[in-house]
């Protein structure tokens, strides 16, 4: 299959799944879509839950290590508003973070590995995943077997992450940690409702959530060491209904980020402490929960430089960085499985501002340069081949 060919391919089911995204852990359009292709590629695959996660196995023609890829399905809540020929067709929803080429350029890799089978020491096991962006896809397909018998895993993930320095084509695989950990939490503040007119008789959370809020901006800037990297950032506050009525609860919700487990503890009790204490000092009662997302996503150094030298070798005209400056403080729940099993998530640039595609990710108009997905679905060919090689 030449590049082109693989080129060809991969773009046409990116542009037919960036029109069906789906969100959370049930994608049954974005299932199917992936599951008739598994079958028109001769690959069996196993989906637990109707709309669930699915894995499939390629297995070759001797018998040896497993490999496994993964790619994440879900989009998320957004409305698009990039103007493609092939945008998204579910109102209120959006491909907005990478996920349908992450899908494509594996299928892509699919259709590669199926045709190369008989000369494969070992298989190859495809993972895809569904509820990434809520930290829950991972977890499920771990549960339902999708690692045992794996040796090594690999992922990627397409766009903007590392900016510019970084320009469209570019392929990272960095050791060691790369991505931060990230949890939610909600805070409910509950005073005591009354007229606007009369403060005096009531207990304002509007109020307390304000002292919150400021005091929340200290906790990364003023309890966590320079040298360790902290965010804590709020994207929600909901409380009132009325002009003039002071409401009898506030609820704030957003976001920790850490790279080393303690500060990421230290983070979420200090959340608690803090806003309790600022709560009851004005009278009112701060109710604090944590959904935990996904621990800092940390490769291993050993298949980090297993990864860059198979792209060095297969891929030869496709610039490799192997270091990067700094990790970058979004989170993925392909760390999950690096906690399992030794393995490296890389990062494929596509910022390009001549193409448009230098958008951020989560952003209405998030897009990715097609022009660069045969690269993904090379770079995962080439990954299972050189994993499969060693003994």
């Amino acid at each position: 299959m030449t590049d082109s060919e693989l080129q060809s391919y991969v773009v046409s089911l990116r542009r037919e799944l960036h029109k069906i995204p789906e969100t959370g852990v049930a994608l049954p359009e974005t299932g199917r879509f992936v599951t008739r292709e598994l079958e028109r590629l001769g690959i069996p695959y196993t989906q637990p839950n109707p709309g669930g996660g699915i894995w499939a196995e390629i297995k070759g023609g001797a018998p040896g290590k497993t490999a496994a890829l993964r790619a994440d399905m879900d989009a998320l809540p957004i409305d698009e508003k990039t103007e493609l020929p092939f945008s998204s067709r579910n109102p209120g929803y959006m491909h907005a973070c990478g996920h349908d080429a992450h899908t494509a350029m594996l299928l892509g890799a699919a259709r590669v590995l199926a045709g190369e089978r008989e000369g494969l020491k070992g298989s190859v096991r495809l993972l895809f995943q569904t509820g990434e962006e809520i930290a829950k896809g991972a977890r499920e397909l771990i549960d339902a077997g999708a690692l045992e018998g794996v040796d090594g895993i690999f992922g990627m993930h397409i766009g903007t992450l590392f900016g510019e320095k970084y320009p469209s084509g570019t392929i990272l695989v960095p050791p060691g940690c790369c991505m931060a950990s990230f949890d939610r939490f909600t805070l409910t503040i509950s005073g005591f409702g009354c007229h606007g007119s009369s403060p005096e008789k009531g207990v304002d959370p509007i109020y307390i959530a304000g002292h919150v809020v400021l005091a929340l901006r200290g906790l990364a800037a003023r309890e966590i060491p320079a040298a360790r990297a902290a965010v804590v950032s709020l994207g929600r506050i909901q409380g009132g209904r009325q002009y003039n009525l002071i409401p009898g609860q506030v609820e704030l919700e957003g976001t920790t980020r850490a790279l080393d487990q303690e500060t990421r503890m230290k983070l979420a009790r200090r959340l608690e402490e803090v806003s309790s204490g600022i709560a009851a000092a004005f009278g009112g009662h701060c109710r604090c929960e944590m959904d935990w997302g996904a621990p800092a996503l940390t490769n291993d150094g050993r298949c980090a430089a297993l990864a860059a030298e198979a792209l060095r070798r297969d891929l030869p005209g496709v610039p490799v960085e192997d270091r990067l400056d700094a990790p970058n403080m979004g989170g993925e729940d392909f760390a999950y499985y690096l906690e399992r099993v030794p393995g490296a998530y890389l990062f494929l640039s596509t910022y390009s501002s001549e193409k448009g595609t230098d958008f951020p990710h989560h952003n209405e108009r998030f897009d990715v340069d097609e022009s660069k997905l045969w690269e993904g679905s090379a770079a995962y060919a080439a990954i299972a081949r050189r994993f499969l090689e060693e003994p």
